[in-house]
């Protein structure tokens, strides 16, 4: 709208719909190339005021009576809505405390002592757009002097006055940091004509859309956007004058000093939990070696079981998080809304390295390095886990957790302020299973109550309480509260140390307890017992391998490692056995068995069966102090230490009833009251602790004497396990088998599994871990026989992958096609040629079926290499997998189908012995008359091709004409044709059935549920009298009176109507 010129007052055009900026412009007379600017806001887009221009402007309103009453009036109900009951409580406090000058008052200002330089400062929530029409006059505050030099003649800025001198005039902007400010041209009233005054409101300066810079009187308060959210109020709240100001009076320079970025309190606070995680543990706690995260998601298990397991992804499938920790809790705040809590599970098998992560991440955050979080905390849920305590949120942050701080009213109001800056750890997440219904708890948004744990996790989850901060989690991926985990902003899995990691892992070991002289020996240790190398991607093994170490070459040079997980805990706890007090060993195994039954790790004072016990335990590593909990609490070592205990009681104790015993195992779960597993690693340890030699072993932790009634138990286990049929056993409870039969070191027992193994061993969807892959290539070594291995969906490393498909005994494999490939490139880049060669012998992807674009595109990947290989003279021929390929299935679904078929249609000529092509989906792939023509085209190279199924993919007559004229180069070979569920009407059917007779080799042929009338189905049956060859036409469609099929079908017998 254009504006001519102003006639009336000022009130009429307050009330008209004229729009504030252009009337501002009307003034914007000068040329602004020359002027200078002042920064009136910190945000990179900053706000400028043109002095002489909006001064002008002033003095006309200044001069209109009504306008002044319209503004008092504005002003009346600006304090009428800033006293809404809805600001009563904590909110108004919050509004109070960001946006007054109470802060301002009692802190120095300083200026900066260069004209123009800008403090750095921290991001803020960019401000929601305000109206630009109508704005509100605050109510007055409390005095500050402050001044700006403007070219046009100084323009001070004061606090807002309880009466308006002639010549002032009152202005609010968010982005300046103050409340209000007055505008006035000329000389300064005095400060004592100013008293103060309180709950100011803040206003805010929009910046005009055609010059950047340029501000409006016209712009609302806050108070005028109800639904504004907070970050809006107070997102200048940390803003010193020196951002707000860059030149300042000399007057102000003199009484001022810099104002802090937090009030002193909060400062001493962040100060306090920046000491508190920048320090690092001592000893073997203190090492930190950065392991790696995978991005996972949870699935179901299949069945009728509505439990999530982490989804199994193959090795090229993985997507490692690129730059670290800090990298995810960067990209991870960056995807979510405004004001929304984000919340990443950090997900990991017990001993896989989730604790130290966090200490990771806690240390990073003090030292820097995670700038997008005022305050991290830290908090050990095993700490919270005592039924019928209550919680506030502020016990949460500043009471729990090791070393806890004092914070006061003003540090917990202004966290509660700055929720998106707050990154909340829960670390050990399953100690909380006995709160697994809080996401359906009833939760409040108040922090000051107290409540049940419960209550509390149910605000913070259900986004009601500190609504925007960061939960990271850490969990173990099995248990009731790890399925609630599925619909997590994101969602990670600990990776475990890889070789490399491990071996950095001990360098840093001895180079922490100063036996350096041990390094390069104590690696020569590791590296000689392979088994126990592959179990060293578990942080918690490969630290109590260092300790064995440590204890044996100090012993003398003839030290070696043992080859089992029971021989290395038998090691280590054996010495101090032998020294503990009368039953120590057996009461602390039979209190972790206990407290493992109810999926705890913790102990009290009052569990120990004696002082003494529990000195002993103490002074022996066993157990240690809980982080954040009293003194008297404490916990295992950890939680392998704790299986191990379970299983000597398990061995030891004549409380448990030998029929029992094999329950114990979780091979054969019993239907009725099963035996839940919680303790993973205890069958393994107790197999080991019943069958290895009694003197090296059990009577090593107990004596001899104790240890003879674990014979008894031993032949009720050897009845078990060798009435166990290991054919018939899943991928996952054979594994365990192989396990339990590796720790026993019993050669009976050994050759038993190994008779049983099947010749075709299928692990598909079962992820094979490197102690897997280690024990699964040794028995099939030991076995003697031949076998084929399916190793698809099992995440197995590549190292892993090429020490089980190497061994000779492995005569065929599948595995996913893009680790093949790896495996192939690898191995040629290390000049491995003969094991090159005999691998690509091996692979083998007989049947295929494409679900995924990815596996297209492997696929063709696979062909790609065949055609490159067969240019090459040093190795001709094809690919044994590709040349051997008989059966294809294409199942992409209606979406990717049309899109991934042409693809396919690329490769397939090079399938020679391709003899069944399946392009029948249950979601229908819908390739259509262009993707059958393409097919068509492939037809002279598919000589071998007997079955054609395409069904449900909305071919109509223009395909099966297509397909008609092609269809006699396969005559020789196709026996089955399916055009099941199409749109084929009577032209279609009369092409096919013109070229039925030729096709001699046809022995089905289905058109059901098609188009076609009557007309079609008497040409295809006229057809059919001259092909005595085929055996079943399969035509029913509803197309068709039922009348019309009977007698169709009377004629011939061939005809089939379901």
């Amino acid at each position: 709208m254009e504006l001519g010129p102003l006639e009336g007052g000022y009130l009429e055009l307050l009330n008209s719909n004229a729009d504030p900026l252009q009337l501002y412009h009307l003034y914007d007379q000068m040329d602004l190339a020359g002027e200078e600017e002042i920064e009136l806001c910190s945000e990179p887009d900053t706000d400028t005021i043109n002095c002489e221009q909006f001064s002008r402007l002033l003095c006309d309103m200044e001069g209109d009576e009504e306008t002044r009453e319209a503004y008092a009036n504005i002003a009346e109900l600006d304090q009428y809505v800033f006293q809404d009951s809805q600001l009563e409580g904590l909110s108004k406090d919050i509004f109070i405390e960001h946006i007054g000058l109470e802060e301002m008052i009692s802190e120095s200002v300083e200026v900066l002592e260069e004209a123009g330089q800008k403090s750095q400062k921290r991001p803020f929530p960019e401000e929601l757009p305000v109206d630009l029409k109508h704005r509100k006059l605050a109510p007055p505050s409390s005095s500050l002097l402050s001044c700006l030099s403007l070219p046009a003649g100084p323009i001070q800025i004061i606090p807002t006055l309880s009466t308006l001198p002639q010549g002032l005039w009152q202005i609010s902007g968010a982005g300046t940091g103050v409340s209000s400010i007055l505008i006035y041209q000329g000389e300064v009233p005095q400060a004592s004509q100013t008293p103060p005054s309180s709950n100011p409101a803040v206003h805010s300066l929009p910046k005009s859309p055609d010059r950047p810079g340029s501000t409006s009187p016209f712009a609302p308060s806050a108070a005028d956007l109800p639904s504004m959210p907070e970050p809006a109020l107070t997102s200048r709240a940390n803003l010193t004058v020196d951002e707000m100001s860059p030149t300042q009076c000399p007057a102000a320079h003199k009484a001022s000093r810099k104002l802090p970025k937090w009030p002193e309190s909060v400062e001493q606070f962040y100060c306090s939990l920046r000491n508190k995680y920048q320090a690092k543990p001592a000893g073997p706690e203190g090492i930190l070696v950065e392991v790696d995260l995978v991005r996972v998601r949870l699935e179901r298990s299949g069945g009728k079981s509505q439990d999530r397991e982490l989804t199994t992804l193959d090795w090229a499938e993985r997507q490692p998080a690129r730059g670290g920790l800090g990298e995810v809790l960067r990209a991870s705040s960056n995807h979510r809304r405004p004001r929304e809590t984000q919340v990443i599970a950090v997900l990991g098998k017990a001993g896989q390295g989730k604790s130290h992560w966090v200490q990771a991440v806690s240390w990073a955050w003090a030292c820097g390095q995670l700038p997008q979080y005022d305050f991290i905390f830290c908090i050990p849920c095993h700490c919270l886990d005592h039924p019928g305590d209550t919680y506030r949120l502020q016990d949460l942050l500043f009471s729990l957790g090791s070393q806890p701080l004092s914070g006061d009213d003003e540090v917990f109001s202004y966290i509660l302020r700055r929720p998106d800056r707050i990154l909340l750890i829960l670390d050990a997440f399953e100690e909380l299973e006995a709160q697994d219904g809080f996401l359906h708890s009833a939760g409040g948004p108040v922090s000051a109550e107290f409540r049940s744990l419960r209550g509390l996790l149910a605000s913070l989850f259900q986004r009601k309480l500190l609504r925007g901060c960061t939960l990271l989690l850490t969990a173990r991926p099995r248990g009731r509260l790890a399925q609630s985990l599925s619909k997590a902003d994101a969602l990670f899995e600990v990776a475990g140390f890889s070789t490399q990691q491990a071996e950095t892992y001990v360098m840093r070991y001895f180079e922490c307890s100063g036996a350096t002289e041990h390094q390069k020996r104590a690696l020569a240790l590791l590296q000689s017992q392979p088994f126990l190398l592959s179990h060293s991607h578990s942080p918690t093994v490969c630290r109590a391998v260092c300790q064995l170490s440590e204890a044996l070459l100090e012993l003398g040079d003839e030290a070696q490692l043992p080859s089992t997980l029971t021989g290395l805990y038998v090691g280590l706890l054996g010495p101090g056995a032998r020294d503990s007090p009368p039953g120590a060993l057996v009461g602390l195994a039979r209190l972790a068995w206990e407290l493992g039954r109810g999926h705890q790790s913790s102990l009290r004072e009052g569990q120990f069966p004696s002082a003494e016990v529990r000195a002993w335990a103490v002074a022996q590593g066993l157990v240690q102090p809980t982080p954040g909990a009293p003194e008297t609490e404490l916990a295992f070592s950890s939680f392998l230490l704790q299986c191990f205990l379970g299983a000597v009681w398990l061995a030891l104790s004549s409380e448990i009833k030998d029929k029992e015993l094999p329950q114990y195992l979780a091979l054969t779960p019993r239907k009725k009251r099963p035996y839940d597993n919680w303790l993973e690693g205890v069958p393994r340890f107790l197999v080991g602790l019943v069958f290895q030699p009694r003197a090296r072993c059990l009577g090593a932790l107990a004596g001899l004497a104790a240890s003879t009634s674990a014979d008894r138990k031993q032949k009720v286990l050897t009845r078990y396990l060798k009435r166990l049929q290991p054919g018939t056993l899943k991928a996952g409870r054979l594994l365990e088998l192989l396990h339990c039969a590796h720790e026993a070191l019993d050669a009976g027992l050994w050759q038993h599994v190994l008779q049983g193994l099947p010749a075709h061993l299928s692990f598909l969807g079962t992820r094979l871990t490197p102690p897997d892959t280690h024990v699964l290539g040794s028995a099939l070594e030991a076995a003697g026989r031949d076998f084929s291995l399916d190793l698809r969906s099992t995440g197995v490393d590549p190292s892993g992958l090429g020490s089980l498909v190497g061994l000779s005994c492995v005569t065929h494999f599948r595995a996913a096609l893009s680790d093949t490939v790896e495996l192939w490139e690898s191995l040629q880049q290390h000049g491995e040629a003969k094991l090159l060669r005999a691998v690509k012998e091996k692979f083998t992807i007989e049947p295929f079926k494409a679900e995924s674009m990815k596996d297209v595109e492997d696929l063709g990947n696979l062909v790609q290499i065949q055609r490159t290989r067969s240019s090459s003279e040093d190795t001709p021929g094809e690919l044994p997998a590709v040349r051997d390929l008989k059966k294809l299935e294409f199942a992409l679904g209606p979406i990717l189908g049309p899109q991934a078929f042409p693809k396919l249609v690329k490769i397939l000529e090079a399938f020679s012995s391709l003899q069944h092509l399946d392009l029948d989906s249950l979601s229908e792939n819908k390739i259509g008359d262009e993707g059958v023509a393409q097919l068509s085209a492939t037809f002279p190279q598919l000589k071998a091709l007997e079955t054609l199924n395409l069904s449900q993919n909305n071919i109509t007559d223009l395909g099966a004409c297509k397909l008609a004229e092609a269809l006699p180069l396969l005559a020789a070979s196709l026996l089955r044709l399916s055009l099941y569920n199409n749109c084929i009407c009577d032209v279609g059917a009369e092409s096919l059935a013109h070229v039925l007779p030729d096709m001699v080799s046809l022995r089905v042929l289905d058109v059901q549920y098609n188009k076609f009338t009557a007309a079609g189905a008497q040409q295809l049956t006229a057809s059919l009298r001259k092909c005595p060859h085929v055996e079943k036409l399969a035509m029913w469609t509803p197309t068709i009176p039922f009348g019309v099929q009977e007698h169709l079908q009377q004629l011939d017998s061939r005809i089939i109507l379901r």
